[in-house]
């Protein structure tokens, strides 16, 4: 039984928990108190001093977020004249080496140093004088780091560490001279980063952010000689809408794509649709390996930053890879191929954009053996951010828009598809095919809800024409290498399994709006946008892939058959090992 006791928060009496902390307790008593480098869970260390309260008998003013209330009677003072100076001094000192170029920043009216200055009352001026100068890191093609708007919250490094289990990042120096950077002083992109973004995700300030393509984009669109094409990911629609004032977790597809289409775009299609075609080419590779003695478990190939994991710390496990393409690859590919020959474009004048909740894309697209057409498949990428300030920089009114349908033939996508946009989501996509082609029938149950939920970690064993088939899901790095170890260590006896970067899948990738450390820590935005997913699914007429119409027609009409020689030339792919 918990030992509960009585305290005070601000003269509210509250029932807590024995070593509840009094950030926890002030939330309870409807008092929040403001934070920088606290994250629920992986980064609860009190270093900013910016929660600092009084406790009646104490000396000096503690931490709330690490400070546990373990005895009855505690009188806990979160907003007195010392607590609000104290708050706002360690704020001024913190502006007083901080790149205060607010307004061109990305993170402008989106920053918590910003949002804490503005509420406190600060001088930005008070201690003025010389500052430390960074320069910036430009060694990768998916994010940029500039130190100079660090705030040394460590955040990033508890993200890296703890969700992925990455650790290139850390606390350099001592003093005076701390940063956040890797070992040796390395560039981002000399040292094993495998480009998530989940460290942007977590950052108060701008001191990290995406490769912005915006422009690039623009100018294709301006280019008279270009055909420009724009593909959005399944957890792009329930990201978008946070940015233009929505809740979190809410469909704006219709509105997205409105925008996209004002936008200029030739065609506006839905990367759902390869997706779909990624089913049935990773699943008829599934089938053949579990008939023909091939290299089981099979592992996932959609996420980019899995890859790239995979390929740095796990080489010896590569050829369990599935060799399928991504969605994003796959998309481009036919752009270039197959719709370039139906449209009568020529591949080198097409430019094909995706639109992706993840910044490990911006890499992919780089990838060798990315070029099916004999050009690169994809031009650019945006992530779902870099969407929605195009939007405002084009001037168009996102609430304002009606909603509307994305283009055929690329557009058109089953529920089992935009499933891939959550964890779980490739595996239940996979089995709702598997299970209907093993046993030549119509499934009656098509959720396969054991795969489900934000959890690290899920399993489950389906019995499939006879043949027993046991399964994996991981989201979050620091869960995927619990299940390498296992099949380095020869003890897994999985067949399949589902890997994705980012905990929880694509609906929180790197890529996707970002919220404030209070809304991560008390809203599981995760779930949210997850829900979303599956309650359209449910409402879509079409929840199979291999159902889709136009997943029929190409294969009846350009590729053959799954896994063809012709669908492996287009679809598939090879990796590469990489040195730690």
């Amino acid at each position: 039984m918990s030992n509960m006791i009585n305290v005070k928060i601000d003269n509210v009496p509250v029932t807590v928990e024995s070593g509840t902390t009094i950030l926890e307790a002030a939330k309870q008593a409807g008092i929040k108190i403001p934070t920088l480098c606290f994250l629920k869970e992986i980064n609860e260390i009190g270093a900013c001093r910016v929660c600092v309260c009084e406790v009646k008998g104490a000396r000096s003013l503690v931490a709330s977020c690490v400070y546990p209330l373990d005895r009855e009677g505690t009188e806990v003072f979160t907003n007195t004249p010392k607590v609000l100076q104290s708050r706002k001094t360690t704020v001024e000192l913190l502006l007083s080496n901080h790149d205060q170029n607010c307004l061109g920043c990305v993170r402008n009216q989106n920053c918590e140093l910003q949002k804490l200055s503005l509420e406190l009352g600060c001088d930005n001026k008070k201690y003025a004088g010389e500052k430390t100068e960074y320069p910036q890191d430009l060694s990768t093609p998916y994010l940029i780091r500039d130190n100079s708007k660090c705030i040394l919250c460590r955040r990033c490094v508890a993200a890296c560490e703890k969700y992925q289990s990455v650790s290139v990042i850390g606390a350099n120096a001592r003093g005076f001279d701390t940063h956040i950077g890797t070992a040796f002083e390395k560039d981002l992109g000399d040292v094993p980063c495998v480009g998530c973004g989940q460290c942007i995700a977590v950052c108060p300030t701008g001191a990290l952010r995406e490769r912005d393509e915006i422009d690039d984009v623009l100018a294709d669109i301006a280019n008279p000689d270009k055909y420009v094409i724009v593909g959005t990911a399944p957890a792009t629609r329930v990201g978008i809408g946070e940015e233009f004032g929505y809740p979190i977790g809410t469909n704006t597809e219709g509105k997205m794509v409105a925008a996209l289409r004002r936008c200029g775009f030739n065609n506006v299609f839905d990367v759902d649709f390869t997706a779909d075609l990624t089913i049935m080419e990773e699943g008829y590779e599934f089938l053949d390996r579990l008939n023909n003695g091939g290299k089981l478990p099979m592992l996932t190939s959609c996420s980019p930053a899995w890859i790239k994991f995979v390929e740095h710390y796990y080489p010896q496990l590569i050829d369990n890879l599935s060799t399928c393409k991504s969605p994003q690859q796959m998309f481009g590919a036919l752009c270039k191929t197959y719709y370039a020959e139906k449209i009568g474009v020529p591949a080198e004048k097409i430019s094909v954009v995706s639109i992706m909740p993840c910044t490990a894309k911006k890499f992919e697209k780089g990838r060798p053996y990315q070029n099916a057409s004999g050009y690169p498949d994809i031009d650019h990428v945006l992530t779902t951010r870099e969407m929605a300030r195009m939007f405002k920089r084009k001037g168009i009114i996102y609430n304002e828009l009606p909603d509307e349908q994305y283009d055929a033939p690329l557009g058109i996508g089953s529920g089992a598809g935009l499933l891939f946009g959550a964890t779980g989501g490739v595996m239940e996509a996979a089995l709702r095919t598997l299970a209907e082609v093993l046993e030549g029938k119509e499934l009656t149950k098509l959720d396969f809800t054991e795969v489900r939920g934000i959890e690290g970690i899920k399993e489950a064993k389906y019995t499939l024409a006879g043949i027993e088939v046991k399964v994996a899901v991981a989201s979050g790095l620091a869960n995927a290498r619990k299940l390498m170890d296992l099949i380095v260590a020869g003890k897994a006896d999985y067949h399949f399994i589902e890997i994705m970067s980012c905990p929880g899948g694509c609906v929180n990738g790197g890529g996707q709006p970002i919220h404030d450390a209070y809304t991560r820590n008390n809203v599981n935005i995760r779930e949210l946008r997850a829900k979303a997913l599956y309650s359209t699914d449910v409402q879509m007429k079409l929840r199979k892939s291999h159902e889709n119409p136009y997943i029929k027609e190409i294969y009846d009409n350009y590729l053959g058959k799954p896994n063809s020689h012709k669908a492996h030339e287009l679809l598939h792919t090879k990796y590469v090992k990489r040195g730690i």
